[in-house]
């Protein structure tokens, strides 16, 4: 085993066994200052960071509501429909009363519809957000 003397390097003294400085940076300069500042605010709970998650958690409530509204009249309809025009409820399909089948099957579709339309409109939202913050 050889051992190479203990000395002082010298500044220009490259060493093969010796690794490279590297340069390490924090943040993308690049980045605009707004962007850091807005993802700043969200991170740390500020006032602003707060009022952005407020109006975003205001325009999904309203995005469920707009949907949850017509969901409810159109469900709270069909026994009031049968309550005051008895003659369908004596209609029989298949040996089953109208009133039964509709209730049984219709509200199935019509709320997975409600409820795909509502994940759209939330997932937008939330690309809307996310396009906000970091522009």
């Amino acid at each position: 085993m050889s051992r190479q003397p203990a000395g002082p390097e010298l500044p220009g003294d490259e060493s093969p066994t010796k690794p490279r400085r590297k340069r390490v940076v924090l943040a993308d300069s690049r980045a605009p200052v707004t962007v850091l500042r807005t993802v700043v605010e969200l991170e740390e709970q500020t006032s602003y960071g707060e009022e952005l998650v407020r109006q975003f958690i205001r325009i999904q409530l309203k995005a469920a509501i707009k949907l949850w509204l017509p969901g409810v009249l159109a469900l709270a309809c069909l026994p009031a429909l049968f309550h005051f025009v008895p003659q369908l409820s004596q209609i029989e399909v298949v040996g089953v009363r109208l009133p039964w089948l509709i209730l049984g099957i219709v509200p199935f579709p019509l709320l997975f519809g409600i409820g795909y339309w509502f994940n759209m409109i939330a997932e937008r939202n939330e690309r809307d957000f996310v396009d906000m913050v970091e522009k």
